[in-house]
């Protein structure tokens, strides 16, 4: 798995990007770890539904490594026409972030993606990965802080592999960005927890390749910049407009 950053990290990083993005291979080196359970799923299911509305369902994992994670469905509303996936059990383990990192960087996290409201999200649906890759990318990605003793935070790139290739058969996109989740309402962002943990809820959206080249030449405001123009925003649309192809001005 494959990651490049805004931000400098201290673990050794293999390449920087034009944009001076450190870019890092990372090899796991943890033998499998079964979690200790999930500590916050109550605050965090609760805290989901004051904010976004009921939790039609929860996706248990089977077998966890590491940490346990949960992906908890609330589908659209009157207020909201998007369905949302959100994860529990990212939190249970705080990021290692670096030291020289702003201690106003969240160290615990959960991700979220926002999606159609008629996105398929029966098991038999499940068994096109074209349906189920939302699913496995937020799993995937609230892991890999844990996995590989990183962190993920504000414009992370993360590449679907490496090489990097598309999620699913049909699918453009092969890598996300993490991003504040701008379609829920602010208090959602984040949760403060009676023990004194803050959890940050973050988006992953996802990004065809030449906008992940765009944001490691010119950085994520430039691609931010894009987003804004052409008014997206953190709602997964296959077959939306690639806001770094020639028709959009090439970078």
């Amino acid at each position: 798995m494959a990651s490049s950053r805004e931000q400098d990290m201290s673990n050794t990083f293999d390449d920087v990007s034009p944009g001076g993005s450190p870019i890092m291979v990372h090899s796991r080196q943890k033998d499998f770890t079964p979690p200790q359970g999930e500590e916050h799923v109550e605050a965090i299911g609760a805290h989901i539904e004051r904010h976004l509305g009921p939790v039609s369902g929860v996706f248990h994992e089977i077998i966890s490594d590491l940490v346990h994670i949960d992906v908890h469905v609330v589908p659209a509303t009157d207020q909201c026409p998007y369905l949302r996936l959100v994860t529990s059990g990212m939190s249970d383990l705080p990021m290692t972030v670096p030291a020289e990192v702003d201690a106003d960087v969240p160290r615990y996290m959960e991700l979220m993606v926002t999606l159609p409201a008629d996105w398929p999200m029966s098991q038999d649906a499940f068994e096109d990965e074209r349906n189920y890759w939302p699913v496995r990318l937020l799993k995937g990605m609230a892991r890999l802080p844990h996995e590989y003793d990183t962190w993920l935070g504000f414009g992370h790139t993360i590449p679907n592999g490496h090489p990097s290739e598309p999620y699913a058969q049909g699918v453009g996109f092969d890598g996300a960005i993490v991003l504040p989740p701008v379609t829920t309402p602010e208090d959602f962002a984040t949760l403060e927890l009676d023990d004194g943990k803050t959890i940050s809820f973050m988006a992953l959206v996802p990004l065809y390749p030449e906008e992940m080249d765009l944001k490691l030449k010119k950085g994520a405001e430039a691609l931010l910049d894009r987003f804004d123009a052409k008014k997206i925003q953190d709602v997964i649309e296959p077959g939306r407009a690639n806001v770094a192809k020639k028709r959009f001005g090439l970078f």
